[in-house]
């Protein structure tokens, strides 16, 4: 994988905990399809089709593939018997806002979205699988988006509130962990999508942003002193897009724009874990002239503080103080390129050694269990027929996820609380960047094609065996 490559020390106890979480992540915007049935309101997800980086429009298009998504609406008790047959004990997934509210700001939620999740959690229930639900991931009801300019108004917390208090009064004795929001510190690089903000990107300011993340925050630590008055046996956690940032060399002014580079992102963590604004975000936003609207009230709620931190990894950048090198593709977030790694066929930096990285990170520095809820490897699988059985040879998969729960174990050795390991898009999704069926994370390969052709059928991947050894053994095949 990289140059010094990933293999775990030989004489570390190569053990997950017995209680370790095993499973995949999905999200309802990128798989359940059926956008408008059964009373469902539109999210910011219906008008974009072509991803983060394409254009808004009016209304939904027909070649906007998450519309229709992978049809787990229709298919969830199938997909969910598959997930179980790979030996899933856990299963991130997300209810979409506009399913329950189907405008954000609704007098009354909607029955029919409210019992779609029931039917959803009894069944994983039925296997023994744990749901992990994350309340927001990128689907803010598009109404809150055009009416009040998305998480920009402060609105928009007593309309999460509203929402969160229904989640946890119907599902409560169904659901143990929540997440309040999907790559909350994405809202910067992506507004729309991210924040439900429908003002231009070009028009919007530093303070415009940050005045948003920090409604967002609060709503987060509300929904946390929430859940902890309601169902005082949950957990609730926060979701941080992860990415280390290398100095690109021992130049001391590098190691500074890495660890300003860094301190961007850890912000989001620090306010969730530790309750306040840390002092580098305070002088930030002084030397930048950016007046937050924090008020006495913000500075209590914000004292609720999460039960677990969960992150999504893929890759890791590096960072100069030379502000004209070019930036690489990435996950939202872009970085200096780092000359020793290899990628994937989208560009983004292969690093396992950087999990393991962060997993110390963030557990040092809040001493706090960790979810790794997303991880993958995104490509342009082949179905092939292997004795007149549809399948995908992906052992660059297997590779790529090996070499990073390797590095998982090397963190567990370290001391490290690791909750769980839930593989983004373990059935094959619509892209979120690129709106596309092309780039295939799961186990399981979907029949959809990004013109939207295909059956729709469910195959076994070469990986998706691989997986339930590893699930089987509890991690032991990693080291064979």
């Amino acid at each position: 994988m990289g140059r010094r490559g990933a293999r775990p020390s030989k004489n570390m106890e190569k053990k997950f905990p017995k209680n370790f979480l095993w499973g995949g992540a999905i999200a309802a915007n990128q798989c359940e399809g059926a956008y408008d049935e059964d009373g469902k309101g539109l999210s910011v997800q219906d008008v974009t089709p072509h991803g983060i980086y394409g254009e808004i429009t009016a209304a939904p298009t027909p070649d906007n593939l998450k519309l229709k998504g992978i049809d787990f609406y229709h298919r969830f008790r199938s997909d969910i018997a598959l997930f179980a047959e790979m030996g899933f004990t856990a299963l991130r997934l997300s209810v979409a806002w506009s399913r329950i509210y189907p405008n954000g700001d609704d007098a009354e939620p909607n029955e029919k979205g409210l019992q779609f999740y029931d039917s959803v959690f009894d069944e994983c229930r039925r296997y023994g699988i744990e749901p992990i639900v994350t309340i927001s991931h990128y689907e803010t009801p598009l109404h809150l988006a055009r009416r009040y300019d998305g998480w920009r108004n402060r609105t928009l917390i007593g309309f999460y509130e509203k929402y969160v208090r229904t989640l946890f009064s119907r599902y409560g004795g169904k659901v143990k962990y929540w997440i309040t929001f999907n790559e909350i510190n994405s809202l910067l690089h992506s507004p729309f999508m991210s924040g439900g903000i429908a003002t231009p990107r070009e028009k919007l300011t530093e303070q415009d942003l940050y005045r948003a993340a920090h409604h967002e925050l609060v709503a987060s630590a509300l929904a946390t002193k929430i859940a902890h008055e309601m169902l005082p046996d949950a957990k609730v956690g926060c979701m941080i897009l992860s990415m280390p940032v290398y100095p690109l060399t021992p130049d001391p002014d590098d190691v500074l724009a890495a660890l300003s580079a860094e301190q961007k992102n850890d912000f989001y963590a620090d306010v969730h874990a530790r309750g306040e604004y840390p002092g580098y975000m305070l002088r930030y936003f002084r030397e930048k002239g950016i007046r937050i609207d924090m008020t006495a009230e913000d500075e209590e709620i914000l004292k609720n503080t999460v039960d677990f931190i969960s992150f999504s990894y893929y890759m890791s950048a590096c960072e100069s103080a030379d502000k004209s090198l070019p930036k690489g593709p990435g996950n939202i977030i872009g970085g200096i390129p780092n000359p020793y790694l290899q990628q994937s066929e989208w560009g983004w930096q292969i690093d396992p050694q950087g999990l393991r990285f962060v997993l110390n990170k963030y557990y040092y520095r809040y001493q706090k269990p960790l979810l790794i809820a997303e991880n993958g490897l995104g490509a342009a699988d082949k179905l092939i027929l292997e004795g007149g059985v549809p399948t995908v040879n992906d052992d660059y998969r297997i590779e790529y996820m090996q070499a990073h729960l390797r590095q998982a174990a090397e963190a567990i050795a370290d001391g490290v609380e690791v909750m769980g390991y839930t593989a983004w898009g373990c059935i094959d999704l619509v892209s979120a960047t690129t709106a596309e069926m092309k780039k295939r994370y799961g186990f399981i390969y979907v029949d959809r094609n990004n013109d939207g052709s295909g059956t729709l059928d469910r195959y076994r991947k070469k990986s998706f065996g691989w997986y339930k050894r590893v699930i089987a053994t509890n991690g032991a095949s990693l080291f064979e």
